[in-house]
């Protein structure tokens, strides 16, 4: 039994990153499902010292992203990011679509003659 469990957890082990970045370790592990399909999980951990138990642990948090989710995500992250660096909104793709399929028409234009 074990040894099945062993097996699944390695077929599902796609491909792994590690981030350190101060006192956090971000973990970019690509796994797959069983029907073949790969996904991201993205794991934050942070080291904290427990005053109860009077030793550390780590705290984690997970994300999960799918690949029908990709493109939209990293926009999303992109568009942050930029804002975060330049303190400026930027216009994202689906902001110029929908403003370019607007005509400019005013009402005076739609008298009747």
């Amino acid at each position: 039994m074990e040894e099945m469990e062993s097996r699944e957890n390695q077929r599902e082990e796609i491909y792994s990153k590690v981030v350190r970045a101060g006192k956090r370790t971000y973990f970019f592990d690509v796994k797959s499902t069983k029907a073949d399909d790969y996904y991201l999980t993205i794991t934050e951990s942070k080291k904290r010292f427990s005053n109860e138990e009077g030793k550390f642990h780590y705290e984690k948090h997970k994300l999960f992203l799918y690949k029908e989710d990709f493109e939209k995500f990293a926009e999303g992250l992109e568009e942050v990011i930029e804002f975060i660096k330049t303190g400026k909104a930027p216009i994202s793709a689906s902001q110029e679509t929908s403003s370019s399929n607007f005509s400019d028409v005013s009402f005076d234009d739609l008298k009747e003659k």
